[in-house]
């Protein structure tokens, strides 16, 4: 048992999730076959879990093809404390258990270090424990996916505030319901920021500006956006993450739990006293 718990070192804080990795360790035999990439089940019936913590919003939540649960609620420090119950609660909301679902979809980042920690435990511990594989998805592209609505058709450059005076940036493209990075994830200061090169000609789509700060960026560095550029609120919903969860399942971008990775984009997590002076000065 002890062995079982330590695979997944990351969830020391969260006592009880060991707990629940131990139980579902005994008896995943029972919980039938593990679904991966070499054998895809029909979408429409596709079973997935799916968070983020990368904000200061915990996002969770489940599908059974198309029907759905979702939350959005407080989360940073009680992110750890609400994802486990919340997640259990969710699926016994829809009548599934860990054990049927194809996989969990972690929202990897960019996004708070403690946030991407507590979201990579706990899809490590809840697939390890179900024996099911995890899925990250991008937490740009799921911000991405919550701007687009229903255009099938558009171009979005996503912004999420990194505090620190920086900001992650990506740009996406979708068309013919496929996204395509444009500009990868980096984490840049407010006049780092550009307009994706690609983008210089008048857009032949839709093209907005998404995210969660941009009053912060624009306050830090004023932008002039091209014309016709629409600028949207938009977050790494639930909801994002499972309408993306079939195409990146399909490209075979699902990990064992042992595999499973946040992605940091900044080595320092926090400021000194003098650079925060220095910032608050500037």
């Amino acid at each position: 048992m002890g062995r079982r718990v330590k695979r997944t070192s990351e969830v020391k804080f969260m006592p009880y999730l060991g707990a629940i990795i131990d139980r579902l360790a005994m008896t995943r035999k029972r919980a039938g076959q593990v679904v991966g990439p070499g054998n895809i089940p029909d979408n429409d019936r596709m079973k997935f879990l799916a968070f983020d913590t990368s904000t200061e919003m915990l996002h969770l939540g489940a599908c059974d093809g198309p029907r759905l649960i979702a939350h959005a609620r407080p989360g940073a420090a009680q992110a750890s404390a609400q994802i486990v119950p919340l997640a259990l609660e969710t699926l016994s909301g829809l009548g599934l258990t860990l054990g049927q679902l194809d996989a969990v979809v972690m929202g990897r980042g960019p996004g708070s270090f403690t946030g991407l920690r507590t979201a990579c435990a706990v899809a490590q511990g809840l697939a390890f424990g179900a024996d099911k594989p995890v899925l990250p998805v991008d937490t740009l592209l799921a911000v991405a996916e919550d701007a687009r609505g229903d255009l099938a058709r558009v171009r979005v450059l996503t912004v999420l505030d990194a505090r620190m005076g920086q900001f992650y940036v990506a740009a996406w493209e979708h068309d013919h319901g496929q996204w395509t990075g444009v500009q990868e994830p980096a984490l840049l200061s407010p006049h780092e920021v550009r307009w994706p090169t690609a983008w210089s000609d008048q857009p032949p789509a839709p093209t907005r500006v998404a995210g969660i700060g941009l009053e912060a960026l624009s306050a830090a560095a004023p932008l002039a956006w091209p014309p016709g550029i629409e600028v949207v609120a938009a977050a790494p919903t639930a909801e994002a993450l499972l309408r993306l969860a079939p195409a990146a399942w399909q490209k075979g971008l699902a990990v064992s739990a042992e595999q499973a990775m946040p992605l940091y984009l900044r080595d320092k997590v926090a400021q000194t006293t003098a650079e925060r002076m220095a910032a608050i000065q500037r």
